[in-house]
């Protein structure tokens, strides 16, 4: 059974969906939609997700969207046993923990500063930019004293929060200062050789170029 993914191939929470599919082994279809052209507000798709939102995951006719929602699920239904999502309950709360972090606080802070470069071209704004280095941060602080965001296994916590600070490298944020952070990236970056350049090199390189060229407008 072939699980379909509509997808924005730069996307950050997209990425990170992909990513579990890597994991685990999933035949994913991914079919791009081009929100630029309004591809998400089509009937068609609407249809689908009324919120008009991506990822959407539909899995022989359940739909499901918001990333860590379908991340927790891909896990949950096809690996159950997988240290990705632990199961126990103190375990799993902890990677919900760094999710909830991420979604409501370090993902939206990276947002706020690039939303208006990509919709309008707008210029940075280096206050915004700060609210997210500040977050960064205590990222950084936490990883001084473990090698994963929650011990020594990796989790969905560490492929959800490295699209995010992967995507703040493309947006030209300067986090060469963290090093924990850094030195965490390049281990997840030798943790998973065979998808790094396809879901985090490529993808960072085309958001770059991206943001670079609504700033040249």
């Amino acid at each position: 059974m072939v699980l379909e993914l509509y997808q924005l191939p730069f996307s950050a929470p997209c990425r990170s969906v992909l990513m579990v599919g890597k994991i685990l082994g999933l035949d994913i279809d991914a079919k791009p939609l081009d929100l630029m052209q309004g591809e998400h507000l089509k009937p068609e798709f609407l249809k689908i997700n009324p919120f008009h939102c991506i990822p959407t995951l539909v899995d022989d006719g359940f739909t499901l969207w918001e990333s860590r929602a379908i991340m927790t699920y891909l896990v949950g239904k096809f690996s159950p046993e997988n240290d990705l999502y632990p199961k126990d309950i103190q375990a799993r709360a902890t990677v919900d923990r760094w999710l909830y972090w991420d979604n409501g606080s370090l993902y939206a802070s990276l947002g706020a500063y690039y939303g208006p470069i990509f919709r309008k071209g707008a210029k940075p704004d280096p206050s915004v930019a700060q609210t997210f280095i500040d977050k960064a941060k205590l990222l950084d602080a936490a990883l001084a004293s473990s090698k994963y965001l929650c011990g020594d296994k990796i989790t969905l916590a560490d492929l959800s929060i490295m699209v995010t600070i992967t995507t703040a490298q493309g947006a030209e944020l300067d986090l060469s200062g963290l090093t924990n952070v850094n030195r965490w990236l390049k281990q997840l970056e030798n943790d998973f050789p065979g998808w790094w350049k396809e879901l985090v090199t490529d993808p960072v390189e085309g958001f770059r170029g991206f943001i670079k060229s609504k700033l040249a407008q």
